[in-house]
């Protein structure tokens, strides 16, 4: 869980080079309580903002990805974060900047809705999603670190 105190907090937990592309989501309000993570769709649909935390820190982590545009005959994919199954409309390649040359991408949900369909599906078996949602924080960290070179930095104990 992570606070956000007011709309330039929210923008510093991107990096500095995706800062000047950002549109805040509709209808945000501050003090903003954020439990396992935020994402929104700009209104073009052509860029998906996402800000999560590193497993045993509090430090949000903004990415933001590019839509690739679906294009030919509806193909079927699966989200490498949330597993779901879903037409290229629902689940496609999401794409960002890992500097001025090199562009990295990963098959998601187009939406970054995983949390929702964990929850389903939890809900659906009788399980708890808590073991769910944190493979899922797992996973989002493991693409920043791996893909983008985002280090964690644990919150100091008291």
């Amino acid at each position: 869980m992570f606070r956000f105190e007011n709309d330039r907090a929210l923008i510093e937990s991107f990096r500095s080079r995706d800062r000047r592309v950002i549109e805040m989501p509709e209808g945000i309000t501050f003090p903003l309580f954020v439990r396992d993570y935020l994402a929104w769709t700009e209104t073009s649909g052509a860029r998906v903002y996402l800000i999560f935390s590193a497993p045993g820190s509090r430090k949000p982590i903004g990415i933001i990805f590019r839509r690739e545009p679906p294009g030919g005959e509806p193909t079927y994919r699966m989200c490498e974060w949330c597993h779901s199954y879903g037409s290229s409309s629902e689940v496609g390649m999401l794409t960002t900047d890992v500097d001025n040359k090199r562009r990295v991408g990963v098959t998601l949900c187009n939406d970054l809705r995983c949390k929702e369909k964990l929850e389903d599906a939890a809900d659906r078996s009788g399980r708890h999603p808590l073991q769910f949602l944190e493979q899922l924080n797992a996973r989002m960290f493991r693409f920043a670190h791996e893909a983008l070179g985002i280090e964690s930095q644990p919150q100091p104990t008291v």
